[in-house]
């Protein structure tokens, strides 16, 4: 009984390190069938009592590993762009860009993960999933304490994305339904450029 007892938590530790590896090793292999996604979104934000706060639109574009282009249409206008190694955020209405590693935008920005490392993303966050027919869900918990949400909702229908859902300390919910999504098609190089205009700021690293 004093063998069984000691080995209990040894157990226990070991299966939940299999479940956290079984799910990335399953959100990996969906992503892996996927090199390209383009397609639009709709975004809605709500408080913890479900008061809508802020409702966007755009249309997206990314490429694995790593390159992806955001665009929210205005009137809340932001271009998020990363070729892999550098992120940029530009503000129109601000005439202001902001540029970053990828690496310390991962848990900022959850659109990368589509297109990042897996073993990036098994890096950051803890992984379960739940499948019901064509339907998976993933729920990713960062393991770092500074990051802009405590849970991420990644849903897939058929294999491909289709909405994501953010939580926050605080309750706000953050809902992204993906349309009209096109996989595996060719994307152009300059997608994932963004060079900065005449009059527009600069800002290294967050600095």
């Amino acid at each position: 009984m004093l063998t069984a007892t000691l080995l209990l938590p040894v157990s226990t530790a070991y299966a939940e390190v299999s479940e956290q590896q079984h799910s990335a090793n399953k959100l990996s292999e969906l992503l892996s069938h996927t090199q390209t996604i383009s397609g639009n979104f709709s975004q809605l934000t709500l408080d913890s009592t479900g008061t809508q706060l802020q409702e966007a639109s755009g249309t997206m574009v990314l490429q694995r590993p790593g390159q992806l282009r955001w665009h929210t249409d205005p009137p809340m206008e932001q271009l998020l762009v990363s070729n892999g190694e550098k992120v940029w955020l530009y503000d129109p209405d601000l005439m202001q860009v902001t540029v970053q590693k990828m690496d310390q935008r991962l848990t900022h920005t959850p659109a990368l993960l589509l297109s990042g490392d897996v073993s990036k993303i098994s890096e950051n966050f803890s992984i379960s999933y739940k499948e019901a027919g064509s339907i998976i869900d993933f729920v990713l918990t960062p393991t770092a304490k500074d990051t802009l949400f405590d849970t991420l909702r990644l849903s897939f229908r058929n294999g491909v994305i289709n909405d994501m859902q953010l939580l926050d300390a605080v309750g706000q919910r953050t809902n992204i339904l993906f349309m009209n999504v096109e996989v595996n098609q060719p994307v152009a190089a300059s997608q994932f450029v963004f060079e900065a205009g005449p009059g527009i700021d600069v800002i290294e690293d967050g600095q």
